[in-house]
């Protein structure tokens, strides 16, 4: 298992530096004159853009740049917007909002889905199993940018359930809606694929024995049953916390959320390469985290998995 851990933590390194120097090129390259496109229309005075050339190595081959900015991030320094704002000030008011309404999300993909695929698997062919797949369906069909404003004119507008916008500082209940539609998607994915596997391994030999044996249906099913079924449903559930992160620009744009998917939107809008930068690469870590801690989970709910 420490073989594997190791392992695992230096493809994370590489993957890391790979990701941020694609994003790097990416959002550099696409920049003729970064300190223009700041300004737009305004002229730029010759001071102000020796400071601003100096200030971001602007003059420097393209891989010395991003030697600075590596360095930078080995030292927690994440830099300053073009505006001249640290970046890692503007992390710690956005982040802790893009963390609750991602987990608040999370919570309630991994509630409702896995409660509603268990049953919709136990009980196949009934009217909860051919509803919950018709509206998983069209759920999966929408996209966040369809479904976060209709969600917004009718639970916020016409029923008045919740507030249209989260606010400066949202409270968790000004959350809850964008984190319902934030994991609409993937609260029906994850129903689906617990039903599928909830009913693959209901007629699995196994279980077949364990109800031989005279085990109660309550126990086969929680213990037999679900555990392994939970191991494709666990995966899917890591994966989608970066799918989560990143359709929160979306919905952080449509509820007025000050988090990281806005300060994203805002940094593209402006071509402020560092603000890019520097928020995905701390996406990419906790991607990447995310995604080892799922994989020794499954050590966890299968004893037959072993990692050499």
């Amino acid at each position: 298992m420490a073989r594997y851990i190791i392992r695992r933590l230096l493809q994370m390194v590489v993957t890391f530096i790979g990701t941020t120097f694609v994003v790097y090129a990416l959002m550099f390259a696409n920049q003729n004159d970064p300190i223009q496109a700041l300004a737009g229309d305004r002229p730029v005075s010759d001071n102000v853009r020796q400071v601003l050339t100096e200030q971001y190595h602007l003059n420097d081959p393209f891989l010395v740049q991003y030697g600075y900015y590596m360095r930078g991030l080995l030292t927690g320094d994440f830099g300053k917007t073009l505006t001249g704002r640290p970046i890692g000030d503007i992390m710690v008011d956005a982040w802790p909002n893009t963390i609750k309404l991602a987990l608040l999300a999370l919570l309630f993909a991994t509630l409702f889905g896995i409660t509603a695929g268990l049953v919709a698997g136990l009980r196949r062919g009934t009217v909860f199993d051919n509803s919950t797949l018709a509206l998983t369906l069209l759920v999966v069909g929408l996209p966040i940018i369809v479904l976060a404003p209709v969600a917004q004119l009718i639970f916020g507008v016409k029923l008045g359930w919740f507030p249209t916008t989260a606010g400066a500082r949202p409270s968790l209940y000004g959350l809850i809606l964008p984190a319902l539609v934030l994991g609409a998607a993937s609260t029906a994915t994850v129903l689906r694929l617990t039903r599928a596997s909830v009913a693959e391994n209901v007629r699995a030999d196994y279980v077949r024995t364990a109800r031989a044996k005279g085990l109660s249906a309550r126990r086969v099913v929680a213990v037999h049953v679900l555990r392994n079924s939970m191991i494709p449903v666990i995966t899917l559930i890591g994966v989608d916390l970066g799918n989560l992160m990143a359709g929160a620009i979306v919905t952080e744009g449509v509820f007025n959320i000050p988090g990281v998917g806005s300060k994203l939107l805002q940094g593209i809008q402006t071509e402020d390469g560092p603000l890019v930068v520097g928020f995905v690469s701390v996406l990419v870590v906790v991607f990447l985290v995310t995604n080892l801690l799922v994989d020794l989970l499954y050590a966890v709910l299968d004893p037959r998995i072993r990692y050499e």
